[in-house]
């Protein structure tokens, strides 16, 4: 889990084009953090050449945080790259 999560925080993240940060709104009241990516392709591993069809997927990032505000600071720490929003 923690090999999956470094790799889209210093490697699919910075690949989108113009990427600014993710954003903080997309917690859900159990702190859990879900982000949408619209091509299956951003991820390494999967071959251009093999796929059927692009894809979407979604990704969401579970931790036994009680909240969002504790899930937010949890995955600052962990270098989660989140926009300055106010």
């Amino acid at each position: 889990m923690y090999d999956f999560l470094e790799k889209l925080i210093s490697i699919v993240l910075p690949r989108l084009k113009d990427f600014q940060g993710i954003s903080t709104k997309a917690f859900d009241n159990k702190g859990n953090y879900t982000i949408g990516f619209p091509e299956q392709i951003v991820f390494p591993e999967v071959e251009y050449d093999k796929i059927g069809r692009i894809q979407g997927l979604e990704v969401t990032v579970s931790t036994s945080a009680k909240d969002s505000k504790t899930s937010l600071m949890f995955l600052r720490v962990l270098g989660m790259p989140f926009t300055k929003e106010s």
